[in-house]
């Protein structure tokens, strides 16, 4: 979703919110073949809001689970977010990729949970990469980049 700074509180009340350019898309294309969830730090609202905020731009129904601050009470990147969703979803760490834009909360919060990471450096012209971490600058690239992690065959 689109940050609009001159807008506070829960991002559902706001009188305008936007998608990422892509996202519809991308989690259409997505949705068939992996379970998408949703990891936030968003402190202003709890789960209902979060997926208020996402119906009215045609993501809630795309999303399987929403992971926030008043559900899980803790923040990225610290380990027990990851490991409450490891334990909700019954999963372990690779079966997961974290796609974020926050470097230090969403990228090497995962890591340091054994979690390979793809981050969405929309703001920044840097490309990271290694074995698990990839770069992307536009969400279209993403199917091609879950490739690396999760080849064909």
């Amino acid at each position: 979703m689109r940050v609009f700074p001159e807008y506070r509180g829960p991002m559902c009340a706001w009188p305008r919110v936007e998608a990422i350019p892509g996202a519809r898309e991308t989690l259409a294309q997505l949705s068939p073949t992996f379970r998408l969830a949703l990891a936030t730090n968003a402190a202003d609202s709890g789960e209902a809001e979060i997926r208020a905020a996402l119906a009215r731009v045609g993501l809630d129904a795309l999303l399987e689970k929403i992971y926030c601050q008043r559900r899980v009470h803790q923040r990225k990147p610290s380990k027990e977010f990851f490991d409450f969703i490891f334990k909700d979803l019954q999963i372990v760490a690779d079966q997961v990729i974290m796609v974020g834009d926050n470097f230090e909360a969403d990228i090497l919060g995962a890591n340091q949970c054994g979690i390979r990471a793809i981050w969405y450096a929309v703001q920044h012209g840097e490309n990271r990469q290694s074995a698990t971490i990839q770069t992307i600058h536009s969400l279209s690239e993403l199917p091609n980049r879950l490739t690396i992690y999760f080849p064909a065959g």
